[in-house]
């Protein structure tokens, strides 16, 4: 029975993914700050749970010992923990900044250094799946530390792919677009009547996931029509802040 670790399991795409490995078969390791939460999804799906803040790099390793221990082949690694961080660099928190940076791309880092023993040793049959985001295509200032963070985690995920295809370890870099969650509610922070109308749930963003990862693609967008943005901000940028500039309240 092939076995995944997912980190910020506990709400949103996280538990929505976790669901769908658990339908298929999958056993699960699943990580999160938020024990309550966590606890009970695990009951619901017979999976183990460990707390873990991936921002901390010791509390990531101490997290990957205990589960390779136990474990010392890990077929997935979803690296999608992720905070919110709709404030411009000019007037958030250096706090806000620094935690958004450590855990949505450093926290990625820290889990792929100290997972990689299981997923070697589950090679060639091993995937990491980095759950990035359309943000970090864009520079977007309304939410800069966020798209920052997610540009990132872009170039990181991009630079293991082809490093780890070598190894056997195959990265799905994953950039979706607006998805509703309890942490990330889009349709109260859309003003757009247009975007609005393409905000996508969890469940719909991870049947993409899992087919993706099954024919070891190496990036999906979703939807699709979003990669015209990274296209625009390369070759259009100015249009591109124009078009962007009243589309998003940034809290």
């Amino acid at each position: 029975m092939p076995l995944a670790v997912v980190t910020g399991a506990s709400s949103g795409i996280g538990a929505a993914l976790a669901r769908r490995l658990a339908r298929d078969g999958w056993s699960l390791v699943l990580l999160a700050r938020r024990e309550d939460r966590l606890r009970e999804l695990a009951q619901e799906l017979g999976a183990e749970y460990e707390i873990c803040d991936v921002s901390s790099r010791e509390d990531v390793d101490r997290v990957a010992a205990s589960v390779l221990e136990r474990h010392p082949k890990i077929n997935l690694l979803v690296n999608n923990a992720g905070v919110p961080g709709r404030r411009d660099f000019l007037s958030a928190d250096p706090e806000i900044i620094e935690r958004v940076i450590a855990t949505n791309y450093l926290g990625s880092v820290w889990c792929l250094r100290a997972f990689l023993p299981g997923l070697e040793a589950a090679a060639p049959e091993a995937h990491v799946a980095n759950i990035v985001s359309v943000a970090g295509t864009v520079a977007f200032p309304p939410s800069g530390p966020y798209s920052a963070s997610k540009h990132a985690q872009l170039a990181f995920s991009r630079a293991t792919t082809r490093q780890l295809r070598g190894r056997g370890v195959y990265v799905l870099t994953v950039l979706p677009g607006f998805i509703e969650t309890e942490g990330f509610p889009q349709k109260t922070a859309l003003q757009s009547t247009f975007f609005r109308g393409q905000v996508k749930t969890p469940e719909e963003l991870v049947e993409r996931i899992v087919k993706a990862i099954d024919s070891r693609r190496a990036q999906l967008t979703y939807p699709a029509f979003y990669r015209i943005f990274g296209i625009l901000q390369a070759v259009a940028p100015s249009l591109l802040s124009r078009l962007g500039r009243s589309g998003y309240r940034s809290s």
